[in-house]
């Protein structure tokens, strides 16, 4: 078995899991509609934490330790996306997309966040790319793990516009077909003013497919690759959790 299915299913199984009395308990907030689900912990600048396809918040990010070890140095919240975890799984193409993205604004409204770190992987990257160019004055960093750029066109747009998604799974099929409506233009790429890190696995196809196109129009974003490390099993690297803490730490005011 490889090691990254091997990584999965200890993932999904620790996600599984139900909290010990005493841990952080689940909290919600109704989004335009929605039920969104959030943990959150820790003190100081706040660290919005988003998680990928099929995934939740404790599967990526506290499974994982990230979410403890960023909480001893900021206020960490960390969303379960609509359509996945706790959060409401609405079936109309119209509920995502877009909406995902406008799901974080109401979350930072909700707790009284005007600005903070916006941390993303995989899907939860294209999410923070949106989010960048869409919501300037609510960032104070940006952080992509496990992704780059999904360009309007492109063949990875137009497999998430047409792939079936898991009709047996609890994330439903419209969720996978609305990532393709969160691709964004070069200029809007380009017209990005904000410190923008990349964490990318140096055996994760996604490099190819979404880092590399985004470095040829923006040298300035630091790409760090994590070694030996695929798409499934970066978030559990040491290296991963260390350099995403010592990007925030180094971009905090």
């Amino acid at each position: 078995m490889k090691i990254e299915v091997i990584v999965a299913t200890i993932l999904f199984a620790l996600s599984a899991i139900p909290r010990a009395k005493g841990q952080m308990a689940d909290q919600t907030f109704g989004s335009a509609g929605v039920k969104i689900s959030y943990i959150e912990a820790g003190k100081g600048e706040p660290v919005i934490l988003v998680h990928g396809l099929y995934s939740s918040a404790q599967m990526n990010w506290t499974a994982p330790g990230t979410f403890k070890q960023l909480a001893e140095h900021f206020h960490v919240i960390a969303l379960d996306l609509r359509g996945h975890g706790n959060s409401g799984k609405p079936t109309s193409e119209d509920a995502y997309g877009q909406p995902m993205v406008e799901d974080i604004v109401r979350l930072m409204d909700h707790l009284k966040i005007q600005k903070a770190h916006i941390v993303g992987y995989s899907l939860g990257g294209i999410i923070v790319m949106n989010f960048m160019t869409r919501h300037p004055d609510r960032v104070i960093s940006g952080t992509l793990g496990g992704m780059g750029w999904l360009r309007p066109g492109s063949i990875q747009q137009t497999a998430f516009e047409r792939t079936a998604g898991r009709e047996a799974g609890r994330t439903p099929p419209a969720c996978v077909h609305g990532i393709g409506k969160l691709a964004v233009s070069q200029t809007d790429v380009t017209n990005i003013q904000l410190p923008v890190e990349i964490l990318i696995g140096d055996q994760d196809p996604c490099k190819r497919l979404y880092v590399e196109p985004l470095e040829r129009i923006r040298h300035d974003w630091p790409v760090i690759e994590i070694a030996d490390a695929g798409h499934i099993n970066c978030i559990v690297k040491a290296q991963f959790k260390d350099e995403l803490t010592k990007w925030l730490i180094k971009n905090s005011k």
